[in-house]
């Protein structure tokens, strides 16, 4: 969920492993204390997403099916 609070400016905004050097990849997260933070990595002062570590991590070991 989105929430109007700052986000502080010192956090470590990272890409996917899979991502390639083209800059056609636009995702980056960043982890806090209370989850984690998703945003476009075009617009990095744009909007952002907060989801929990728990959601976070079924996410990323989900499995296609």
């Amino acid at each position: 969920m989105h929430v109007d609070l700052p986000v502080p400016h010192d956090l470590n905004w990272f890409k996917s492993s899979y991502s390639g050097a083209n800059a056609t990849e636009c995702v980056e997260a960043a982890c806090m204390p209370s989850g984690v933070l998703i945003r476009d990595s075009k617009q990095p002062e744009g909007p952002w997403v907060a989801v929990s570590h728990r959601a976070w991590r079924r996410f990323v070991t989900a499995r296609p099916q």
